[in-house]
């Protein structure tokens, strides 16, 4: 009873922190260290993407597993923080499994940034990459707007759970189509860089940076797998993007930039 205690929180914790965002390698480790800091040596996890496989021996030779699905993933580097020191705490602070448990359940369940806050953010973002990019104030203002319209739009296509190809497609079409329509009534100066910079917020930053992590520490099959949704992510801003170009320039011809 106590070692499937053990594996159940362990295998949670791994959980919580590769739905957040967390490197394979992360994940392995936080799960075996929660599992040795509870006296249980001989523990073995294997994790992708998509799933986690955890596996520990008892002192009489039982092995006993556990696999869990992870059907959503996000970003929230505040819960893998806390996962983080959580585990490292077990053993430093005497905490017993009901302690973990409870404080996975606060993890687990914590509420993010409000959507207020998040449609703020996204703006500003979108915003201040078309400076960066060398965008005129207009084109600022306009991409202010741009960053709360693919925000809040992929708020509401989270809440219908849509495919996050089919958002980013979405998403890149809201950011052109914004921005071509702007430049036709003479607001916006650079159109190149409206887009550029409002597409930033699409751009899958943790994806890549996973990729290239799980690579160069061994983990393969992730950092392909990873690399893979990357780039799908990319062929869904492109395709958004390209579609609304296409249908403009077939009414109203091509683009001076």
């Amino acid at each position: 009873m106590y070692i499937n205690r053990v594996l159940n929180v362990a295998a949670h914790a791994g959980k919580i922190i590769l739905e957040s965002g967390a490197e394979t390698y992360r994940v392995e480790e936080t799960m075996v260290k929660i599992c040795t800091s509870f006296e249980i040596k001989n523990a073995d996890s294997f994790v992708t993407p998509t799933g986690i496989m955890l596996s520990v021996t008892s002192l009489d030779g039982e092995i006993v597993s556990v696999i869990k699905r992870i059907q959503n993933r996000t970003v929230s580097l505040e819960k893998i923080s806390k996962v983080n020191n959580l585990s490292r705490s077990i053993k430093n602070n005497g905490l017993s499994i009901d302690e973990v448990e409870y404080e996975l359940i606060k993890i687990e369940t914590s509420k993010g940034y409000s959507n207020a806050a998040l449609i703020f953010c996204s703006a500003i973002g979108a915003g201040f990459f078309t400076l960066i990019f060398g965008g005129t104030f207009s084109d600022f203002c306009i991409s202010l707007l741009i960053g709360i319209l693919i925000k809040c739009a992929s708020i509401k296509l989270a809440y219908k759970s849509i495919n996050d190809f089919f958002s980013n497609i979405i998403g890149g079409s809201i950011a052109a189509l914004t921005a071509l329509i702007f430049y036709k009534l003479g607001i916006v100066v650079n159109v190149d860089k409206v887009i550029i910079g409002s597409i930033m917020l699409l751009v899958p930053g943790l994806a890549i940076t996973n990729a290239v992590r799980d690579t160069i520490a061994g983990d393969l099959l992730s950092g392909v797998t990873r690399g893979l949704e990357a780039f799908l992510t990319a062929v869904g801003i492109a395709v958004g993007t390209g579609i609304i170009f296409k249908i403009w320039i077939a009414f109203f011809g091509g683009i001076h930039i």
